[in-house]
């Protein structure tokens, strides 16, 4: 039963049992003064005198039922929410490893605690991936400005230092603490989801993406493929450019060295759109699959070798920016090798 219909089927019987003891009263105090004789007939007096203090006494009686009983009854039904509110004060202290774990069946306060306990674990959740990004984003920015210093200390007591060089060593140190910096920039905008919506032509997109990203996948001798089914989405063009061009950038990077191959797809579906985007590679196992959408989470061997491999936040972007837009990233590993990306976006508001 509900929580309400328990409420009122408890005040109902409280009415209920309070008018048959009235009416108990009645007949047992007031009645009993009408007798079967004919010639007896009690006055008003006598009426009055019988049933006013037994009324009273049972009134009396009705209301410290009343009372305890509706306390008893009122803290028994309500206690789920002394439980909620008192974990709702632990963790408005830090505690987000509290939970309700309300038992019993299944009505509103049931169903109350289930959601707060949904929402907290969501809540630990985000927490402790803040924490970890924000961790893992101060490690990444104080790096190259570890490098900068390193490098302009070894410059200034170095007579012979070659001052070209060091420019231009500073310059690409500096430019990719600009990457990363936009980079997180992008990914605060795709989770806070400040953004207007308007439709957009996906294979459009993917078309633009390929076309800026050709000569770097002539540099790393890598054919792009782009087709598919015109559609529109609802989202933000600069960010959904954004999403497509990290994929293809991604694709191309994380690739064999030479004789490489990305496709991109785009399929319509019944209110949905489906970006695809397909590249060759070294095999994968699941479980490297599923860290790559985490932030700072590159391919060890490029990441070593390869200046465009990026700052590590080119899928988790793409994640943000696809969960942003009410939409789903899959990874999955291709058959062969390599790693296929799957896309789902809404074409409705």
């Amino acid at each position: 039963m509900s929580a309400r219909l328990k409420l009122t089927l408890s005040y109902a019987a409280v009415v209920v049992a309070s008018g048959v003891l009235l009416l108990a009263a009645v007949a047992v105090f007031l009645l009993r003064y009408v007798p079967d004789a004919v010639d007896f007939f009690p006055n008003r007096g006598d009426l009055t005198r019988a049933f006013i203090p037994s009324a009273v006494f049972v009134m009396l009686v009705l209301l410290a039922i009343g009372l305890g009983g509706g306390w008893v009854l009122a803290g028994r039904m309500l206690a789920p929410l002394d439980r909620i509110g008192a974990v709702a004060r632990a963790v408005a202290q830090g505690s987000l490893s509290q939970r309700v774990a309300l038992e019993g069946p299944g009505d509103e306060f049931r169903d109350l605690a289930d959601v707060f306990d949904s929402m907290l674990d969501r809540l630990e959740a985000d927490v402790a991936e803040q924490q970890r990004f924000a961790a893992n984003a101060s490690h990444e920015l104080r790096t190259p400005l570890a490098i900068s210093q390193t490098m302009l200390e070894v410059a200034r007591t170095d007579p012979d230092r070659d001052v070209d060089a060091l420019i231009d060593r500073l310059h690409q140190v500096n430019s990719r603490a600009i990457e990363l910096t936009e980079a997180l920039l992008v990914l605060s905008r795709a989770e806070r989801r400040a953004f207007a919506r308007e439709g957009v032509e996906l294979s459009l997109l993917s078309e633009e993406a390929v076309e800026t990203l050709a000569p770097l996948a002539d540099r790393h001798g890598v054919t792009i493929d782009v087709g598919g089914d015109a559609g529109t989405v609802i989202g933000s063009p600069a960010l959904l450019q954004q999403l497509v061009t990290n994929l293809v950038h991604n694709a191309i990077v994380h690739n064999v060295p030479a004789g490489g191959m990305v496709a991109a797809r785009t399929h319509a579906r019944p209110g949905a759109m489906a970006l695809v985007i397909e590249n060759t590679g070294p095999p994968l196992q699941p479980d490297v699959i599923a860290t790559l959408t985490e932030p700072f989470q590159r391919g060890a061997e490029r990441a070593r070798t390869d200046d465009h491999v990026g700052v590590g936040l080119g899928l988790a972007i793409a994640r943000r920016i696809a969960e942003a837009h009410d939409g789903e990233l899959v990874l999955s590993p291709r058959e062969g090798g390599g790693l296929i990306v799957t896309v789902w976006l809404s074409q409705t508001l």
